[in-house]
């Protein structure tokens, strides 16, 4: 019985994740990864700016 189980798991598991894969384009890809700088280098700066203003003197 935990065999079933087990191989089930591995079977759904393996379906989505290559389902997934093969419904994900590079356009996608690239999108998420131009996002993600963007999103590092704007809390980097505004980190950096509160920073500077709140600074005790």
């Amino acid at each position: 019985m935990t065999t079933n189980n087990l191989q089930l798991k591995h079977g759904v598991f393996g379906g989505t994740l290559l389902s997934t894969v093969f419904n994900i384009s590079l356009h996608d890809v690239v999108f998420t990864i131009v996002m993600a700088v963007i999103g590092a280098v704007v809390s980097f700066f505004v980190s950096f700016a509160l920073k500077r203003l709140f600074r005790n003197k």
